[in-house]
Parts: structure tokens; C-alpha cells; sequence
């Protein structure tokens, strides 16, 4: 069963932020216990786990409204509920749910150093040509006094 579970990973703000201690957030089937979702884990993604917690959350009920003709119909609809593993693995491995995104950051990084580096230099040119355009100015008006 382990190679049949789906595994869906939950890429959030929170998810991300926990990555960073390895700990990863995967959506599982309401039926599948703790040993099943560590098995699927490892044969999936080939890394070895440390932990696995779960989280069950019931859907909320939510109240619907049909119109038909001059009858108003009230019922409640339920959401379907969802279970959630927070999966912990052992030092040195790591899931590749969120290398694009590290990947984009460390791009965006370079790409901002290097702006930096070309106004610097730019900033710099500018005021070594202010100086001179100064210089040349103020001889000037020294040589037309005299």
C-alpha cells in the first residue's frame, strides 16, 4: 500500500518555513495510519524518516441556498475532511518540494548584487566627472578675473 498512497505536498508560507528544520507537510487519505505514510515517504523520495505526526481537520459545514421558482430551499453542505503529515526527516536529507523556490531566491540575489555593484560604479563615475567639471569651471572664472 505504501507505493499507492498519494502523497500531496502542502506548499505554504508555514510549510516553508518548516522545511528549514526538515520538516515537511504532505496531505494523506483519512485511512492511512503513521508506519504507512513513513513507507511511502521512503520508497517515494528514497530519504529516511525520523518522525511522523498527523493532524486531522473536519470540514467545516457550510449552509447553501437553492432558488427555485418562489421556494427558497435551505440545506447544509459539509467540506470533506482532510488529514495532514508532518513528516520529520533524519539529518541530511531533504524533500525537493521547494528547491525551485530557493533556486528563484539565490537567482534574485546575484541579479540585485550585481545592479548594486553597476550603480556604485555608476555613482562613482558620475562624481568623479562633477569634480573635474568644477575644477575646469572655477579656472575658468579665475582666468576671465584676471
Amino acid at each position: 500500500m505504501s507505493k499507492t498512497t498519494s502523497l500531496i505536498p502542502v506548499i505554504s508560507e508555514k510549510a516553508y518555513s518548516l522545511s528549514e528544520s526538515r520538516v515537511y507537510i504532505v496531505k494523506v487519505p483519512q485511512k492511512v495510519n503513521k508506519m504507512t505514510i513513513k513507507a511511502a515517504v521512503e520508497s517515494q523520495f528514497e530519504v529516511k524518516v525520523s518522525r511522523v505526526r498527523l493532524a486531522n481537520s473536519q470540514g467545516k459545514v457550510k449552509r447553501t441556498m437553492s432558488l427555485t421558482g418562489k421556494r427558497y430551499g435551505n440545506s447544509y453542505g459539509k467540506r470533506s475532511d482532510s488529514k495532514r503529515a508532518y513528516v520529520t526527516l533524519k539529518e541530511g536529507f531533504s524533500l525537493p518540494f521547494f528547491a525551485a523556490i530557493e533556486e528563484e531566491e539565490k537567482q534574485e540575489k546575484e541579479s540585485q548584487a550585481k545592479i548594486d555593484k553597476a550603480m556604485a560604479k555608476q555613482s562613482d563615475k558620475e562624481t568623479k566627472q562633477r569634480r573635474g567639471f568644477r575644477r575646469a569651471k572655477a579656472t575658468k572664472e579665475k582666468e576671465v578675473e584676471e
